[in-house]
């Protein structure tokens, strides 16, 4: 397998991923970790194709990154697949793997998690963050914890999930298929995140082809398509408050439009929608003509965190919701659907789960500030996850 490398940048922490050709060793692997917090790291634990990618020197520095403000280190346990190190305060997930010689050829650190006593201490760090924050945990539909989850706040890419919901109701009564070819139309792309955008208009898609990168990548273009296809009408019956609905790029003109915006925030449903059609017939912003718009928060999609679960929960009826489990660890649970959302002053994770005995989940957590900590919203995220995985309350 060709060695793959990405870096993902939460907040000022940058975790690394590097993935290649490798055998799983078990305890070897353990020690090999342990020896990552503990000891000066050497360019000799690491496969050459590794290194071809990250320097030794960039790993120590990451490393330091990582472990600097969790305490004493406790040692290394084995979780699922992977590992965790442990540390006094702190949980850093870790993927590692071996090569035939022993060598690091695949290493991956995901947020440092905090150690929970409870359910109820994850809420409790919740309220001392600023600005508006809402979570909400749910077994079988009972609340194990919440916080304010009936409040509506921006949930960013978060909305798709009522795009999904419109697309399974379309399926389920015959509207649509899932084999449904539809073509890439130029007028109907949007800006990152996906990959669409940079595809040749006219290329065919099927209706599985655009869930699935709208869920497992938040392909913003495979939404709006999806969009246009269902009739928007069709999706706002998913989308609460959302009326009328934004596509991606409708939200994106008017955020980066001074005066488009302004009319937006003035106007009621009617005006908004003509707004809407406006907005969507307009060119695309340049990414830097959006940026210097952001933080702009007030042109987005809002929702509860009971109203996200509702369609998470939904969403666990295709398996295309669930390519990209999130934080979750996909072999702890017998089904998993994820969706997120992210932008500057805005964070949403949703995950729906189901165990092994059938019990269905949710886990719907927002962040609204100009504040945001990133890591401390996924570290606490994947924390309330990892409770879950191990304890099943």
């Amino acid at each position: 397998m060709k060695p793959a490398r990405a870096w993902w940048a939460l907040g000022g922490l940058v975790l690394l991923l590097v993935w290649g050709g490798a055998v799983r060793a078990g305890a070897a692997e353990e020690a090999r970790i342990e020896a990552l917090f503990t000891q000066k790291i050497e360019s000799s634990w690491f496969a050459p194709d590794f290194l071809a990618k990250v320097p030794a020197a960039q790993v120590a520095a990451i490393v330091k990154q990582l472990s600097g403000s969790l305490g004493a280190f406790e040692g290394v346990r084995p979780e699922g697949s992977d590992y965790v190190a442990v540390f006094e305060r702190s949980e850093v997930p870790v993927s590692l793997s071996l090569d035939a010689s022993g060598r690091i050829a695949g290493l991956f650190f995901k947020p440092p998690r905090p150690r929970l006593a409870s359910l109820a201490e994850a809420k409790k760090r919740m309220e001392d963050w600023p600005g508006a924050k809402q979570l909400l945990v749910l077994k079988d539909g009972r609340p194990l914890v919440q916080l304010d989850p009936e409040r509506r706040l921006a949930v960013g890419s978060a909305f798709k999930l009522s795009v999904l919901a419109a697309v399974l109701d379309a399926v389920e009564n015959g509207a649509l298929a899932w084999d449904r070819t539809v073509k890439l139309n130029e007028d109907q792309k949007s800006l990152p995140s996906g990959r669409l955008q940079d595809w040749p208009a006219g290329t065919p898609l099927t209706l599985a082809d655009l869930v699935g990168r709208m869920m497992a990548e938040s392909d913003n273009t495979a939404a709006d398509h999806l969009i246009h296809l269902l009739g928007r009408e069709r999706v706002e019956v998913y989308a609460y408050e959302n009326v009328p609905l934004l596509t991606t790029r409708a939200a994106f003109v008017l955020k980066a439009n001074p005066e488009l915006r302004g009319r937006w925030l003035e106007a009621g449903r009617a005006e908004r929608r003509r707004l809407v059609a406006e907005a969507e017939s307009r060119p695309l912003p340049s990414l830097a003509e959006l940026m210097a718009a952001l933080p702009e928060t007030e042109v987005e999609w809002f929702y509860s965190a009971r109203e996200l679960c509702e369609l998470a929960l939904r969403a666990l009826d295709t398996p295309l919701s669930g390519i990209n489990p999130g934080l979750a660890r996909r072999e702890a649970w017998k089904q998993v659907a994820f969706k997120g959302g992210s932008e500057p002053g805005v964070l949403n994770l949703t995950t729906a789960l189901v165990d092994a005995a059938g019990s269905r989940y949710c886990v719907a957590a927002t962040w609204n500030t100009a504040d945001l900590d990133e890591n401390a919203f996924y570290g606490l995220y994947g924390a309330v996850l990892e409770r879950l995985a191990r304890e099943r309350p």
